[in-house]
């Protein structure tokens, strides 16, 4: 019954960098005014047959942003002796630094601990393109937190479920069969219906693999839920294009694939929406086109610099 589980909750589930005992990227905040954070690292590529999940796993970064940033790799075996770009340089989302962020755009979650001076970042897992599958956007707060939570499974779950040849119990136990892991933040908006969980899976991080969850790796999520009290302010946005004039005179630009709507959506060439505050951003600044375009084509996910004078 486990690998039904891991494979079919695999696509259901309704439900300067600092020291820190956080299991996370944990970062220093950079000065008001400024919003880019960390650096890229590398990561030499042996002959030891490991995946493209098992790598960004290492790293503690979701599969399609370590795809976006090392585009033509192959997930399942990347040649021995090539360089990965690992995206640890991040522009902070465009919103006050406080509570949870997730946008869903870049598969990442944002937590800012209060009177501390750093923000952790976490790839997270996010629902599949079905209208009843997707994340929506919102603005809500953490209303429950369960340890060992027990999983009932809704009514189209438990039809979807069916379709594949399997009768789901109405609540599946705490435990290793358990598709929601150990932890699990719930949601106040849509009736609670929605929560931030792990996993029991070894897949799915970074990627649109739930019914519209926010899914973590087993450790960020036992870490996030001893530091997140009840009543925290969590923020769901999908913004694909985050642009920030630093302190230095430099423009940057992190451009990532837009979230598909249909199956036949191509997210390598679907048009990218920018919002008002993005458009406004890039009126106001001296930015070459070529760069802007360019970084637009591209989609790598990583702060891109775009200023006439960097791009001659």
């Amino acid at each position: 019954m486990k690998r039904h589980y891991l494979f079919l909750f695999a696509t259901l589930c309704f439900s300067g960098i600092a020291a820190s005992p956080l299991s996370a990227t944990t970062y220093i905040l950079p000065e008001m005014g400024s919003r880019l954070i960390g650096s890229n690292k590398q990561h030499y590529v042996q002959r030891d047959g490991r995946s493209l999940e098992s790598i960004a796993t290492e790293y503690d970064v979701g599969l399609l942003a370590l795809m976006q940033a090392n585009p033509g790799v192959d997930p399942f075996l990347p040649a021995p002796g090539m360089t990965l770009i690992i995206p640890q340089q991040i522009l902070l989302p465009d919103v006050p630094r406080e509570g949870i962020i997730v946008n869903l755009s870049e598969m990442r979650l944002y937590f800012f601990p209060k009177n501390q001076n750093t923000v952790h970042v976490y790839p997270v897992g996010i629902g599949q393109i079905d209208d009843d599958t997707v994340t929506p956007e919102m603005k809500t707060t953490i209303v429950q937190k369960r340890e060992d939570p027990t999983w009932t499974p809704t009514a189209n779950i438990r039809k979807r479920y069916l379709e594949q040849g399997i009768v789901l119990p109405a609540v599946v136990p705490a435990g290793e069969d358990n598709p929601m892991g150990h932890h699990a933040l719930r949601l106040g908006a849509y009736g609670g219906v929605y929560l931030i969980h792990g996993t029991n899976a070894d897949f799915g991080i970074g990627m649109r693999v739930s019914s519209g969850c926010i899914r973590l790796r087993n450790t960020d999520i036992e870490a996030l839920f001893k530091a997140v009290p009840i009543g925290t302010l969590v923020r769901i946005l999908n913004e694909p294009v985050k642009v920030s004039a630093e302190p230095d005179g430099a423009v940057y630009v992190e451009i990532h694939q837009p979230l598909s709507e249909s199956l036949s959506d191509d997210p390598k060439t679907r048009p990218i929406i920018q919002n008002a505050s993005v458009k406004k951003r890039l009126q106001n600044q001296a930015i070459s086109v070529i760069a802007f375009d360019k970084a637009m084509e591209n989609r790598t996910g990583l702060p891109t610099v775009i200023n006439e004078k960097e791009s001659i």
